[in-house]
């Protein structure tokens, strides 16, 4: 199981610091200031850049969304983003048990 874990987050996509900013409509200052507090997890490649995979892209879409549309701070945006990460994998369980 650990090995399939392992080959697929190595066929994984990530994104680049632009690509990222490109695929949300925002831009590297707001992505930076995320990463800086601890609000969107990056992979570092080397010292002067970042990396994105598919997780960070949804969250920042999440996240953008609540805060321009309900004009939440950043760190509620996060809380909102986890809470609806931990509700869809809490359905997956039920899913998998024949519950859902």
């Amino acid at each position: 199981m650990k090995q399939d874990r392992m080959a697929v987050q190595a066929d994984e996509v990530l994104l680049t610091l632009d690509e990222l900013c490109r695929a949300t409509e925002v831009g590297p200052d707001w992505v930076s200031a995320r990463v800086q507090a601890g609000l969107l997890a990056a992979h570092r490649v080397d010292a002067a850049a970042w990396q994105f995979d598919t997780v960070a892209l949804q969250r920042v879409r999440c996240m953008v969304r609540l805060e321009r549309d309900f004009d939440a701070v950043p760190e509620l945006a996060a809380l909102v983003a986890d809470l609806q990460d931990e509700i869809e994998r809490l359905r997956a369980r039920l899913r998998r048990a024949g519950l859902g």
